[in-house]
């Protein structure tokens, strides 16, 4: 298993339980995928440093985890296709 991390932003026009929902499917693809989450950390909402669909701020939020190779693709492949998540970026921090 890989250490990865993810820092990922919602969109803040959600109201915070869906904000927290969407932090909580993350864990859960983690999970399903035979991921161990070790830390996550609630950033909160920042402004952006340039629009993105005229959106100004966002939640920020990053997961520390422990996965098989495979589980970053997938991962990325249903944040892509979610609406409330605005970017996101997953790093593989056995990489130098």
């Amino acid at each position: 298993m890989n250490n990865y991390e993810i820092l990922f932003v919602v969109a803040n026009a959600l109201d915070d339980e869906a904000k927290e929902a969407t932090v909580e499917l993350v864990q859960t693809i983690i999970a399903d995928g035979s991921g161990e989450v070790e830390r996550v950390e609630a950033i909160g909402t920042r402004k952006l440093a340039y629009p993105i669909d005229k959106k100004t701020e966002g939640y920020y939020a990053l997961i520390e985890f422990k996965a098989p190779p495979e589980l970053p693709k997938e991962l990325d492949r249903r944040l892509r296709i979610s609406d409330d998540v605005i970017r996101h970026i997953i790093i593989n921090r056995d990489e130098k």
